[in-house]
C-alpha cells in the first residue's frame, strides 16, 4: 500500500490549482480582455496566467492577497500579448451587412460598439493608469484594493484614475463628433 504525501499548506502556499482556477478564472478573463487581449485568445491566455502560476507557485510570499499574485501574472500575460508583433487589431465597421434586424438586436449592436470603443480608448492609456481603471471602474474594487494590486501609494492610485478617466471622457467625446459613440 503506498501513501501519498501532501505537503501541509503554510501560511504563504497557494491553494491547489484546480481551487485557485475554480476561484480566479473570471477574474483573470475580464483582466485579460480589458488589459488588451482579444476574446479569441482569452482562452489562450488564460491558460498562461494559470500555466505560470503554477510553476512560480513557490514564489508566493504571502505579503500581498492571493488575488493580486494572480493579477500579477494577468497582467504580465496582458503585457506581453500586446507586445507580440502577431498581434491583429480588429476594427469594426459601423455597417451592418443585413438591413433587416430583429427587435432587440440594436441594442446589442449598440453594446458591442461600446465595448469595441472602449477598448480601442483602453489601449490608448499606458500600463499604470489602465491598470487603475479597469480594476476600480470596471471590476469595481475599492481603491486600497486597486492601490495594492497596482503596487503603488493610494494617492497615486487615485492620481492615475483621475488622469485614466480624463483620457477615456476625451476619448468619448471625440468619437461623439465623428458619430462613433450617441
Amino acid at each position: 500500500m503506498h501513501a501519498t504525501t501532501q505537503s501541509p499548506m503554510t501560511a504563504h502556499s497557494l491553494p491547489e490549482l484546480r481551487m485557485l482556477y475554480a476561484e480566479h478564472v473570471q477574474f483573470v478573463a475580464r483582466v485579460l480582455r480589458r488589459m488588451g487581449v482579444r476574446d479569441a485568445d482569452l482562452e489562450d491566455g488564460c491558460q498562461e496566467v494559470f500555466s505560470s502560476l503554477y510553476r512560480r507557485r513557490d514564489s508566493y510570499d504571502g505579503r500581498g492577497t492571493v488575488r493580486s499574485f494572480v493579477f500579477s501574472f494577468a497582467r504580465r500575460v496582458a503585457a506581453d500579448y500586446r507586445k507580440r508583433a502577431h498581434v491583429r487589431r480588429e476594427s469594426f465597421s459601423s455597417e451592418l451587412a443585413d438591413p433587416a434586424v430583429e427587435p432587440g438586436v440594436d441594442a446589442a449592436i449598440d453594446n458591442r460598439r461600446a465595448r469595441a470603443l472602449l477598448n480601442e480608448v483602453l489601449d490608448g492609456l499606458d500600463d499604470d493608469r489602465r491598470t487603475v481603471f479597469v480594476l476600480f471602474e470596471l471590476e469595481q474594487l475599492p481603491m486600497t484594493e486597486v492601490a495594492e494590486l497596482a503596487a503603488c501609494p493610494l494617492q497615486t492610485a487615485y492620481s492615475r484614475l483621475h488622469s485614466a478617466r480624463k483620457h477615456v471622457e476625451a476619448a468619448i467625446e471625440r468619437a461623439r463628433k465623428t458619430g462613433r459613440f450617441p
